[in-house]
C-alpha cells in the first residue's frame, strides 16, 4: 500500500492532488512547475471544484514528496489524495 500512496504510478490512472491555489494563473504556474519533473507526462487541472484538483500522469515512478516540494516552491500546497475511493 505504501508504494501506491507514496508515488505517482505510471499509466493512465494518474494521482490526484488537492491544492489551495484558486487563481487560474497560479494553477497554470503550478502545472508548469510539475511538468519540469523528469517522467511527468501530463498535468490536468479541475477548475470546477474547491479545493482545486490536479491530476498528475507519469511515465515512471515519481515520489509524491517531489511533486509536493515543486508546488511548495510556487507558494502553494499540493496534498496527495487517497488512491482508492472506498
Amino acid at each position: 500500500m505504501c508504494l501506491l500512496s507514496n508515488n505517482v504510478i505510471p499509466g493512465n490512472r494518474g494521482t490526484a492532488f488537492g491544492t489551495n491555489a484558486k487563481e487560474e494563473k497560479d494553477l497554470q504556474n503550478i502545472q508548469k512547475m510539475i511538468l519540469t519533473i523528469d517522467g511527468i507526462k501530463e498535468v490536468l487541472i479541475n477548475f470546477s471544484i474547491f479545493p482545486r484538483e490536479i491530476q498528475v500522469f507519469s511515465s515512471k515512478l515519481i515520489p509524491v514528496h517531489l511533486i509536493e516540494t515543486k508546488v511548495k516552491a510556487t507558494g502553494f500546497h499540493a496534498i496527495s489524495k487517497d488512491p482508492f475511493h472506498i
